[in-house]
């Protein structure tokens, strides 16, 4: 539910682009996210802070996330989240604490091998610059850039959006994307985001990463065997499976970025989902990571 701020904000937008016809569809459909971007090279003089790439600060008594053939893993981003708290609109994080993100090699493009990590404020006491280890997961050496976090609110984009519902007579998707680049206030330095869409051709990334979550069951690219699939391991309750597709958020996106080094496949994205269950219990030892491509 789009908060009073957001809501008005919205209302604004849409109307300074004309686009008072599909102001019902946007308010049902937009999200509340955080988009995160590039600030400047990390010089690891601050410890603790928001980053992407480069090595992150841990504690010497955790150990390095490992992948199935007990190669560590390759180091994506930390993410302070008392820098969200004016941020997440919709409550979802926990108010303290850093997240951070590891991955495995990243093939096939579903289920890939991942970390998800969460230390609290206590934890982080002792944490300090760790170096990678000299080999990881993926090859690719990736500069560390600190970060900043906006509120966003997120539209339906070209994989979910309901074309029919945007485009009239005299509106068609390029003024949509507009509208779009508007809201979100997208910026060139642009390196993530939470809680907003996935990139996608067919819209249907929640099924596929809800029907893993849930069952381990392997995506077929059809949305109604995975209903199926999904129903049958809630015994049969369709209501509660359709839930629990929509809550299966979008936990991060992480976009190609020449500087920082990252390119997924084909410039894609990597994208990290987890169930809203598990996210308001601050529980993030069950996520489910995949990669688009176009």
């Amino acid at each position: 539910m789009l908060s009073e701020n957001n809501k008005n904000r919205l209302e604004r937008m849409v109307r300074e682009h004309q686009f008072e016809h599909a102001l019902g569809y946007l308010q049902e459909s937009v999200r509340q996210g955080i988009r995160w971007s590039k600030k400047e090279l990390e010089d690891y003089r601050e410890s603790g802070a928001s980053r992407i790439g480069g090595d992150p600060d841990l504690p010497m008594s955790l150990e390095w996330p490992l992948d199935s053939d007990g190669t560590p893993m390759t180091f994506l981003a930390q993410l302070r989240l008392s820098e969200l708290t004016a941020q997440d609109e919709s409550s979802l994080l926990p108010k303290e604490g850093m997240l951070y993100f590891f991955v495995g090699v990243d093939e096939p493009a579903y289920n890939i091998e991942h970390k998800v990590l969460y230390l609290r404020d206590e934890e982080l006491k002792e944490a300090y610059r760790r170096m990678a280890p000299e080999e990881t997961s993926l090859e690719e050496k990736f500069k560390g850039y600190k970060l900043k976090a906006r509120f966003t609110i997120e539209p339906p984009n070209y994989g979910y959006v309901d074309y029919e519902r945007v485009e009239d007579e005299e509106h068609d998707y390029e003024q949509y994307e507009d509208l779009c680049f508007e809201l979100t206030e997208t910026d060139s330095d642009d390196l993530a985001v939470m809680f907003g869409y996935p990139a996608t051709q067919h819209g249907d990334c929640e099924y596929e990463a809800a029907l893993q979550m849930l069952t381990g069951a392997e995506y077929n690219y059809s949305v109604q065997d995975a209903m199926k699939q999904i129903t049958k391991h809630l015994k049969g309750d369709v209501n509660k499976a359709e839930q629990e597709v929509c809550d299966t958020l979008l936990l991060l996106a992480l976009d190609s970025d020449q500087e920082v080094g990252f390119c997924w496949w084909d410039a894609g994205e990597l994208q990290f989902f987890i169930r809203k269950e598990d996210l308001l219990a601050g529980d993030f030892s069950h996520t489910y990571c995949s990669l688009y491509s176009s």
